[in-house]
């Protein structure tokens, strides 16, 4: 799995190269400033501990006052924290911490949105794979400081059998039977979930067993009522596909005890954030 200082290593890599000539350019070697991180858009911040990494791996003399935490609501005009110390070493770190925080923000705060509209009710909101390749990890962090909680990291924590598996293993019986043979075999304490597309697949999954999580996917609120009572809490329940903030609370009240959402991480606006000299 790519760790978090992989992936800021990386991002440093790809921005300076041989240098940040611009500031090597016009910046005195030892010129030391200040600078705070301005907030222009309303929303849930997110990245400040990330933030806090970044200035460190540039440069570990960096000092930053923190004012507002992961997860706080924001405001136009709020401040999140100041930086000091060597100019060229700020500048080298603006835009990377910016485009974190930016993107992280965005996330946290969709999350946040879908969140509230379900707050009151049992049902727990989940994120995708659907995110940006190599920033997974930086991602499925914003949607649990937006108060999401991840449904799998990649494809080794957990066995999600979909509707490919499924009709290439030969049917959801096959399925079933051969994922736990291989987990047997290897050992292995992993949950399986399996997708069913309409109740008589459904039907079959109860027939067999076997498996922890039941995601309905693409099912209307009646059949997903149905499938609910179905299922009677003998399995974990989860709604998939197509669900938006206008129909989430009524899959939720449906009873299901999650609501898996793409969009979290993949159709998300960042929040308009801004690194100011003092």
């Amino acid at each position: 799995m790519i760790t978090l200082e992989q992936i800021i290593a990386n991002a440093i890599a790809e921005d300076i190269g041989d240098g940040d000539h611009s500031a090597l350019a016009c910046i005195p070697e030892n010129a030391t400033g200040e600078a705070k991180l301005l907030v222009k858009q309303q929303g849930i911040i997110a990245g400040v501990e990330v933030a806090q990494k970044v200035f460190a791996m540039i440069d570990k003399n960096l000092e930053i006052n923190i004012f507002i935490k992961d997860g706080q609501k924001i405001n136009y005009g709020d401040i999140v924290f100041n930086i000091k110390g060597k100019i060229r070493n700020i500048l080298q770190a603006e835009r990377l911490v910016l485009n974190i925080m930016q993107r992280m923000s965005g996330i946290a705060t969709q999350t946040n949105i879908y969140q509230e509209k379900i707050s009151d009710l049992k049902t727990k909101i989940l994120d995708t794979r659907k995110t940006s390749p190599g920033l997974r990890l930086l991602e499925k962090m914003a949607v649990r400081i937006g108060g999401g909680l991840n449904h799998r990291m990649g494809l080794y924590d957990m066995i999600m059998l979909k509707d490919n598996h499924i009709d290439f293993a030969g049917g959801i019986e096959k399925a079933i039977l051969s994922t736990n043979e291989y987990l047997k075999k290897l050992n292995k304490q992993l949950k399986i979930e399996i997708e069913v597309r309409n109740i008589e697949e459904l039907k079959q999954v109860l027939k067999i067993g076997l498996i922890n999580r039941i995601m309905l996917d693409n099912f209307s609120l009646e059949n997903t009522r149905k499938a609910v009572e179905l299922i009677n809490y003998n399995y974990e329940t989860e709604s998939s596909g197509g669900i938006t903030l206008d129909t989430i609370r009524d899959y939720a009240l449906c009873g299901v005890d999650f609501v898996s959402i793409g969009a979290l991480t993949h159709q998300i606006k960042s929040l308009d954030l801004s690194l100011k000299a003092l």
